[in-house]
């Protein structure tokens, strides 16, 4: 403790060594990069909330199955590009089971990580119709989607939720939608980096106004059940997951194996295509592919092109892990829980030294304890927060990349901050508070 603060000359030394000037700016990866050099260098551990990473052991039930898989021979074997048959049948299971919604085992194609769920899905969606333009982020969101859309040099148009919580809803989109150029729309629910977690009210206005302009409706379901206000966790039984799929007939669910089951490494995650848009007929795509049906451009066309197919063991892990919770004797919230306790201590070691939470509300209520909150310090910029930050040994990601319209708030990720760094972070915010106290 008595090293903090850190000096200033080693982290500007760092700074320059780097090439990372200002970690306001920064991206994730870079963040990461120069606090490894920093805690390298002076031996002192961080209070790490800058990356999204699990912070749990996978489960052996999906590490077995792998294994098992590689001893009977799978490992010479290209696996089918459509998908493994039982975990195809699994994640429908899994869907009718936690979101009450039938989606046909054809529709569920796994994917390298929800990131090429997402990337195949621009591909397709935003060139289904030549008249439109493009994909519209419901932000604050997960930065590299947009980067993915830049990359195939497609149009995107976005706005920041939060001021337009419930009924306010329905005027800010339609004045988006009825321009008549957005092709896709794509949010996280519950959302990285703000923890909001959209009401039924508001999915309902998604799902209407996306039948209304014809929008496929893209749901990246990448922390689900993990808005630990309600048990959605139990199989076939209400309060179910809220979904945009109860109003709207064209959509996709991005399903991710990386934070509900903490096997981020393995990159695998499903893709949820709706019967209706899976064998829906665009001519556009005639542009690009050799069919003009959806579901078969996805597979054949865009799937194809990127990878054809997903590594082989890994689909038997997640099979096995879907069938354990489908059948009832395996509940992954009982592990992950773990991170919304977590986040309520946390969340109160701050407030509690003058921070504030930047995302505060869902609509009417306090957002709810999770994976990720985002924090305020009075009289900061967020750029100003991280590099006075940085010397107490505490890291965390602007929201200037993430569409937000607040430039003071940062986001933190409980998931690699063990308990027993919390009384180091109490010292440490409170020696923070001293430097900077707030007037």
């Amino acid at each position: 403790m008595d090293n903090i603060p850190i000096s200033e000359d080693i982290i500007e030394s760092l700074k320059k060594a780097t090439g990372i000037l200002s970690p306001g700016t920064a991206s994730i990866r870079e963040i990461v990069a120069l606090v490894n050099r920093i805690e390298k260098e002076t031996g002192i551990r961080f209070v790490r909330m800058e990356m999204g990473v699990p912070g749990l052991p996978a489960p052996e039930i999906g590490i077995n199955a792998e294994i098992e898989a590689l001893k009977s021979g799978v490992g010479s074997l290209y696996p089918d590009i459509t998908g493994l048959r039982s975990l195809k049948e699994e994640a429908s299971r899994f869907i009718k089971l936690f979101l009450d919604i039938d989606i046909s085992p054809g529709g569920c194609i796994p994917t390298v990580g929800s990131m090429m769920g997402s990337m195949i899905c621009f591909l397709v969606a935003n060139r289904n119709d030549r008249t439109k333009e493009g994909s519209l982020f419901i932000d604050p969101g997960f930065p590299v989607q947009k980067q993915q859309v830049k990359m195939l040099g497609h149009n995107y148009f976005s706005f920041d939720i939060y001021n337009f919580r419930g009924k306010k809803l329905r005027d800010k989109l339609e004045s988006l939608l009825e321009t008549g150029k957005v092709s896709s729309l794509i949010y996280s629910n519950p959302n990285n980096p703000t923890w909001i977690c959209l009401t039924e009210e508001e999915l309902s206005i998604i799902g209407e106004l996306c039948r209304k302009y014809d929008v496929i409706a893209i749901e990246d379901l990448a922390y689900f059940g993990m808005d630990f206000r309600k048990d959605y966790l139990n199989p076939g039984e209400p309060p179910f997951q809220p979904t945009v799929a109860r109003y709207t007939d064209d959509y996709v669910l991005l399903i991710s194996s990386s934070k509900i089951f903490s096997y981020a490494g393995q990159r695998i995650a499903i893709m949820a295509i709706s019967d209706s848009l899976f064998n829906r007929s665009y001519p556009d795509l005639l542009r690009y592919y050799s069919s003009d049906k959806f579901g078969h451009s996805v597979v054949f066309g865009a799937l194809y092109g990127i990878s054809a197919g997903v590594s082989h063991s890994v689909q038997y892990g997640f099979s096995a892990l879907l069938k354990a919770v489908n059948d009832g004797t395996y509940r992954f919230r009982d592990d992950i829980i773990e991170y919304g306790e977590k986040a309520k201590i946390m969340k109160e070691l701050f407030t509690g030294n003058g921070f504030t939470i930047t995302y505060d509300k869902d609509i009417d209520q306090p957002i709810a304890d999770g994976f990720y909150f985002t924090i305020s310090y009075p009289g900061m910029t967020a750029s100003e927060l991280i590099d006075a930050l940085i010397p107490f040994g505490i890291s965390a990601i602007t929201l200037n990349s993430t569409g937000s319209e607040r430039k003071d708030g940062l986001r933190a990720c409980v998931s690699q901050v063990p308990r027993s760094l919390f009384s180091d972070l109490e010292h440490r915010l409170k020696s923070f508070r001293n430097k900077y106290p707030v007037k």
